[in-house]
């Protein structure tokens, strides 16, 4: 019997926990631990953002879920992993304290044999001050928050309904943010929806962001083949900005945000402020926090995680320059190298550097999108580490692992660019791979057959399409299987 205890509910690490008790036999266990109850399809928070949806329609309790396929549930949160188990206790174990209101504040500790860290991010607001709810912006990171980002939104509509004009600002909160995907739908769905409203005349959209150029998305940008011509995403981001009217300020790092106003270095170091009235920022992301201990109990935090939180895994974090990345540098198994039994999948691994090409300002300010880890690359990974538990446990030293690089994974992204079966539309992308491989494809780093671009509102119906074919997934409904990650 084994025992595998996934850390995260998440998109990575419910993924795993389904695979894994289709996988296992039943005298195996399978333990979640994650500190909330519900789990959020975070997509469609885009929608919820902008009034087109209620956060119900986007959670569910994971309890019953679990229940119902005979995971043990803990609603908690993981604080300290001993790998290698501690004084008196043989086996590893993980360090938890419960988020369960019954439970709240109660410690406890979790064996395992294999472990799946697939915690997701932490929310780091506090990179910058004045960003997020708390703050003077709003976030469409949690089904909450974007219930707060509507009722924002929804109020600066009124106003324009009753003559002001209004300067809406959608974007990244920091030079390091991800996710330019998320903020790039946002900024479109606010146009719609301001379009409808019939105040788009009263209404300067801004599209405020870390990218070096439109387009750049976190992947150094795409050139894919549209009617037999080749382009880039650069041109095809920047022909939508200019249909829809909305400015774009490339290249910016937020050094803070006041009430009404938001400071920002751009790369060419010089300082700016832009006034608003409404702004949506998506906040960096950074490791939730974990901490590392060996059987002694001397402290190994820094031998399991990098310094921003996330957890080194089987890549090369050597440090070499831009000129020298390579594919191989990313990992393949996401198994951390001393302790086989722990991977780490989704955001929770430690990317072993940028995909897009670093920058600086003059004064040194790092202004470089994150690597994207979220999405279908965190389901593909959680079902990884769910086939090679199942192998491992099988047939032990002689299992046969699978991989699943980043640079050798395509992703595809439907992002909506606003709602309705008649009205809306919807920017269609696929890429392969996701990191490039210019020794695979020496042009563009990129396969050209499997990287696209199309808008229009037949995607708008793939992304309502997607949004029920993966709640009914996540729920595990009859055939959940096989829908494909």
């Amino acid at each position: 019997m084994a025992r595998v205890v996934v850390l995260g509910g998440g998109i990575a690490g419910h993924t795993a926990a389904l695979h894994l008790t289709r996988m296992l036999t039943r005298s195996d266990e399978v333990v979640v631990v994650t500190p909330n109850s519900n789990w959020n399809w975070i997509p469609s928070n885009i929608w919820v953002g902008v009034g087109k949806m209620k956060s119900d329609q986007v959670t569910f309790k994971l309890g019953p879920i679990y229940k119902r396929k005979g995971i043990e549930f803990h609603q908690a949160l993981a604080t300290a992993i001993h790998p290698s188990g501690g004084p008196g206790r043989p086996r590893p174990y993980v360090d938890v304290t419960y988020t369960d209101p019954a439970r709240a504040g109660e410690h406890g500790e979790l064996d395992y044999d294999y472990l799946v860290n697939a915690t997701g991010p932490k929310l780091n607001f506090g990179a910058t001050p004045g960003l997020g709810p708390d703050g003077h912006s709003y976030s469409v990171c949690t089904a909450g928050h974007a219930v707060d980002a509507s009722a924002a939104l929804q109020g600066s509509i009124q106003r324009m309904k009753d003559g002001e004009r209004q300067v809406l600002v959608v974007g990244m909160g920091h030079g390091t943010c991800t996710c330019e995907g998320a903020a790039f739908e946002y900024a479109f769905n606010v146009e719609h929806e301001v379009r409808q409203a019939g105040v788009r005349d009263r209404a300067d959209i801004v599209y405020l962001t870390n990218e070096y150029e439109l387009g750049d998305f976190g992947v150094g940008g795409l050139t894919f083949t549209q009617r037999g011509f080749q382009t880039t995403s650069k041109l095809w981001t920047e022909s939508l900005f200019r249909e829809r009217g909305i400015r774009a300020i490339t290249g910016a790092h937020v050094t803070g945000v006041e009430k009404g106003v938001v400071h920002y270095e751009q790369v060419d170091g010089s300082a700016n402020s832009l006034f608003f009235d409404f702004a949506m920022l998506l906040p960096p992301f950074r490791g939730v926090d974990l901490h590392g201990y060996d059987a002694d109990g001397a402290d190994i935090t820094d031998e399991l995680f990098a310094p921003n939180g996330f957890m080194k895994v089987d890549a090369d974090y050597s440090g070499k320059p831009f000129e020298e990345w390579r594919a191989e540098d990313w990992p393949s198994t996401y198994q951390v190298p001393r302790y086989p039994n722990i991977f780490a999948v989704g955001i929770a691994f430690a990317p072993p550097h940028q995909i897009s090409r670093p920058r600086k300002s003059p004064s040194g300010t790092v202004i470089a999108p994150s690597p994207p880890r979220t999405g279908m690359p965190s389901g593909i990974m959680g079902r990884l580490a769910a086939t090679n538990i199942t192998v491992m446990i099988q047939h032990g030293d002689s299992a046969q692992i699978r991989t699943a690089s980043m640079a050798d994974m395509g992703a595809a992204c439907v992002a909506s660019a606003g709602s309705g079966l008649r009205q809306g539309s919807a920017a269609s992308m696929t890429m392969y791979p996701v990191v490039p491989d210019l020794v695979k494809y020496p042009n563009t780093g990129r396969s050209l057959k499997d990287t696209f671009g199309e808008i229009g509102l037949s995607g708008h119906w793939i992304k309502l399409l997607l949004h029920y074919m993966f709640i009914y997934k996540a729920k595990a409904r009859p055939g959940w299987h096989l829908i494909p990650e």
